[in-house]
């Protein structure tokens, strides 16, 4: 993968980039702590996987390239680590952190067989034609052709696990169809390919099972998977939920443009409400706030925008009643009752902009630059993975109030949490200056009071 790596120089520069100024770069090290103020709680980072020092033989690993998310196996066995720049998913053992395997996210004509004997393309090319190489290709336009794995989530109980790319590599901009991998986790290979749109990001699954939705930036679209079948043959393309406008693309195919901030709402953060009735989207960009998209699941309608004070929003989770929010740009975690969310949607319905304002968010301040945020397995803690701060934030949710924080290795965006509740998982993506290129494991203690 020599060739892979060196070929990827196109980095996230961002919308997602802090007005605040960066801190430098930081290499912790193992052993560093951070304790709550009565010292019930405390948060050590205790190993990391690491490329930025190879003379470092203890925590070295070639294939950290730029790590984009982490994600624990359901069963808490192994744990996958999603190398952006370095177009793998790197399996490690969660007991003993050893590595077990290294998906390759690259492929030859021959493996069209991973779209299925009858596949046919649900986004249609539009600059990356079929050519006298590769004439009949059931890729479209594809070819020969490696991925870049952004986030990525498990369906059906564990046993699968859904990659999207951010791009193929030969799209310079982004703007053809790219492609989600479906992983089998029991031999961790794998198993089919389907079609995206243009830059696709987030990929979350409907508390039910049954819907799969994947996550355009790139076009102000969101594609809806039917996955309600055990048999990965059967799952197929729904709908593509369109927020406002689909975006034309028509960029150059020699000249790099801006896709991270030319991207229309830019759409990040997704998550299905626990009665599957509806889907939010956080626009992270758009000029007028951008707001949180609302599509209509038993309809499979768009509804429209909610907007309010939720600028430049990132990642969205529901939990214990709640809907939360990262604010990157500012460096907050916000939340609100889901029920009060949910009744600004007749408004939504009713309005004749699509659009609607709603206040009454609650706020705590965490890092600069906050990317994603997840919750303990009981509710009581949030965590947030802080970019431009380089820092670690944990938020008391009784009290909605940061109760400790710590520096990790620098420029965190993914995070994930243990099922037990007890270790916490930072990704650092590689930057041009030398930061990154770490996943950060912390260990957490609490006392009895702290639970």
């Amino acid at each position: 993968m020599k060739k892979i790596a060196s070929l990827f120089v196109f980095s996230f520069s961002l919308i997602v980039s802090s007005t605040a100024q960066v801190s430098p770069i930081m290499h912790p090290a193992i052993g560093t702590q951070a304790y709550n103020a009565d010292s019930t709680f405390c948060i050590t980072l205790m190993a990391k996987k690491q490329y930025f020092d190879p003379s470092d033989t203890a925590t070295a690993d070639k294939d950290i390239n730029s790590p984009k998310s982490v994600n624990m196996h359901p069963n808490g066995t192994k744990y996958y680590v999603n190398s952006l720049e370095g177009a793998t998913t790197v399996v490690y053992d969660f007991k003993t952190n050893q590595k077990l395997k290294v998906i390759r996210h690259e492929f030859t004509d021959a493996d069209t067989v991973l779209l299925g004997s009858n596949f046919k393309p649900f986004y249609p090319f539009t600059h990356h034609l079929p050519d006298t190489k590769h004439p009949a290709s059931p890729f479209g336009g594809w070819g020969a052709f490696y991925g870049k794995p952004v986030e990525s989530a498990f369906t059906h109980g564990g046993r699968y696990l859904w990659i999207p790319y951010y791009r193929r590599d030969y799209d310079l901009n982004a703007q053809d169809p790219s492609a989600v991998a479906i992983i089998d986790t029991e031999a961790d290979s794998i198993i089919r390919l389907m079609d995206t749109g243009p830059l696709p990001k987030m990929v979350a699954p409907s508390p039910d099972g049954k819907l799969l939705a994947i996550t355009h930036w790139g076009d102000n679209t969101v594609g809806i998977i039917d996955i309600s079948s055990d048999n990965p043959a059967d799952w197929h393309h729904l709908t593509l939920a369109i927020i406002d406008q689909q975006l034309k693309l028509n960029y150059s195919l020699t000249k790099q443009i801006d896709r991270d901030n030319d991207s229309g709402y830019c759409l990040r953060g997704t998550a299905f409400t626990p009665d599957n009735h509806y889907l939010l989207v956080g626009c992270m960009g758009g000029s007028n706030g951008g707001g949180i998209a609302v599509v209509d699941l038993t309809t499979r309608q768009y509804l429209g925008r909610v907007l309010g004070n939720m600028y430049n929003l990132r990642h969205i989770i529901i939990r214990d009643g709640y809907l939360y929010l990262s604010i990157n740009r500012d460096g907050y975690i916000q939340r609100m009752p889901l029920t009060q969310f949910l009744d600004a949607i007749p408004a939504l319905k009713a309005s004749s902009t699509k659009t609607t304002s709603l206040s009454g968010w609650q706020n705590c301040q965490v890092g600069a630059g906050a990317r994603t945020i997840e919750t303990s397995p009981d509710g009581r803690y949030i965590y947030a993975a802080c970019n431009a701060s380089s820092t670690l934030y944990v938020v008391d949710t009784k009290t909605f109030q940061v109760i400790a924080h710590m520096n990790g290795d620098s420029y965190p965006v993914g995070l994930e949490v243990s099922q037990d509740g007890r270790y916490v998982f930072t990704t650092s993506q590689g930057r041009s200056n030398g930061g990154g290129n770490c996943v950060d494991i912390f260990e957490v203690k609490r006392a009895a009071s702290s639970k």
